[in-house]
């Protein structure tokens, strides 16, 4: 008789782990609270419209190619994606406009019309941010980090030479004089949701991960990614459970046997995996005698990512100034980012990201027409926020401030307005206090603040997703399945 697994959540993270399980001889169910597959990663069709509704660039795919690879299936037989040229346009209140490439030679050639003196420093930058994977990738990314014997990749004079101990913020203003530069590179942290005034310089490795190694977009949209591993899983045998809610981990001394559904059922495992938030996880799903007072408290006390306001708009007209990804950056950072993480407010001056994938796909918008999908870096919830007020105001403000900044007559060619707010993403996906990227990045021991892959207090329970170890994020949530079951083949 097969051994089985249960995977709560049908997030990428737990379809991962699902189809690795699946493909080991598991007998695996996955049970989802949602209709879909994709946690965060869904998308929206309406009136000959599709967007995209949540992530928007594809990176480091030989991840997910090791996922299938892995699984005895090739990736190329199921999702195929392409380099955008430019990668994304750039745009600042002052007139600038910048095109960055993933060809090196050529976001210089475009940096030397605004500011010559940088695109030297341009190309050093992308080099040490190499040098920063080179030394912390094994180490930090490919690595549960659970045991002691996980820091054996990490060289004492490596960790010297990662810039652990400065902001982003300060090593950038170091490396450029150009205001528009530094907040270029700045920009970067907002991928796993943190503040480049407060996360640690290594964090200016992202930048390799997106220019030196590549950015794409999935022909047919992102969650043909999604689909792809649900594809997989199902022919592996893994069986799906949709609006089928855990309630609660069933708990017998300190072993996880299996799980309890908003519908009374029990299901018992032999293997449990959680790709629920794991804050969620840990304070709402396990019985409290299961949890010390200790872990319960730190779990409360970390600090989630910052979260997002979304709006999708139907737009008939279409705007020659936009291309597939597009940022319309904020006068003041700084202030920005205090909004966000001090405040928890919204920007009263955003940055504003805007995709426009019918650049691309012309059939993601009626002819003459596009689909305008725009977010801007959002607090996580406070008890001071009423978001439906804030998604009526800040909606109409972001339409009438993407007109001043080039979008004429935004307002009169929307079709339709979609909204999503961080009660949304918490309502929704259980995502701690709304997040979308799981623990903010917001000090220097980040790496080591993120739940691990598996649970100390709790045998047999094993944590993915972008709320755990090594991060948010397309790859780092399949890289969070990689290590759930290699400490599942250690226990």
């Amino acid at each position: 008789m097969k051994n089985r697994a249960v995977v709560i959540g049908a997030g990428l993270g737990g379809v991962a782990s699902a189809a690795l399980l699946a493909f080991r001889g598991y007998d695996v169910t996955v049970f989802e609270s949602n209709a879909t597959v994709g946690g965060k990663m869904q998308e929206l069709e309406r009136d000959g419209y599709r967007f995209d509704t949540g992530p928007s660039l594809f990176t480091m795919p030989f991840l997910l190619e090791k996922l299938f690879s892995n699984c005895g299936e090739s990736l190329s037989d199921y999702l195929q994606f392409d380099e955008l040229k430019p990668l994304c346009r750039y745009f600042w209140k002052d007139g600038i406009r910048f095109d960055n490439y993933a060809e090196r030679e050529k976001s210089m050639e475009e940096i030397r019309r605004f500011s010559p003196s940088d695109a030297d420093a341009y190309s050093k930058f992308l080099d040490r941010a190499e040098e920063i994977y080179n030394k912390t990738a094994d180490a930090f990314l490919f690595n549960p980090l659970y045991q002691l014997s996980d820091l054996k990749n990490l060289r004492f004079q490596d960790f010297l030479g990662i810039d652990a101990f400065s902001t982003v913020s300060d090593v950038v203003d170091d490396r450029f004089s150009s205001p528009h530069m530094r907040q270029f590179f700045k920009r970067f942290t907002t991928y796993n949701g943190s503040s480049p005034y407060l996360a640690p310089a290594t964090l200016n490795v992202i930048p390799h991960v997106e220019l030196n190694q590549g950015g794409y977009y999935v022909r047919g949209g992102m969650y043909r990614i999604a689909e792809s591993l649900s594809k997989l899983a199902e022919k592996k045998g893994v069986q799906f459970r949709f609006n089928t809610r855990v309630e609660s981990i069933l708990v017998e001394g300190h072993k996880a046997v299996g799980v309890k559904t908003s519908k009374g059922e029990e299901f018992r495992s032999d293997a449990l995996f959680a790709n629920s938030d794991a804050t969620e996880t840990i304070l709402k799903l396990l019985p409290s005698a299961s949890v010390s007072t200790r872990k319960r408290e730190s779990q409360e006390q970390i600090e989630p990512s910052c979260s997002g306001f979304v709006m999708m708009i139907g737009a008939e007209k279409r705007w020659d100034n936009l291309c597939h990804h597009n940022i319309f950056f904020s006068d003041d950072y700084e202030r920005e980012f205090d909004d966000i993480f001090k405040r928890k407010v919204m920007p009263e001056d955003p940055t504003i990201y805007l995709a426009n994938t019918s650049y691309t796909d012309p059939d993601h918008a009626p002819e003459g027409s596009s689909n305008l999908y725009i977010l801007v870096n959002a607090p996580y919830m406070a008890d001071h926020q009423d978001w439906d007020e804030i998604a009526r105001s800040y909606s109409a403000f972001l339409i009438r401030e993407l007109e001043s900044r080039g979008l004429d007559g935004l307002s009169e060619a929307a079709e339709f307005v979609e909204v999503i707010t961080p009660e949304h993403f918490y309502q929704k996906y259980g995502s701690n206090r709304g997040s979308i990227y799981g623990t903010s990045s917001n000090n220097r021991f980040a790496a080591f603040l993120r739940p691990r892959n598996a649970l100390r207090e709790v045998d047999n329970l094993y944590l993915t997703g972008g709320s755990t170890h090594p991060g948010g994020g397309i790859p780092l949530v399949i890289q969070s399945a990689f290590n759930a079951v290699e400490l599942m083949d250690r226990s």
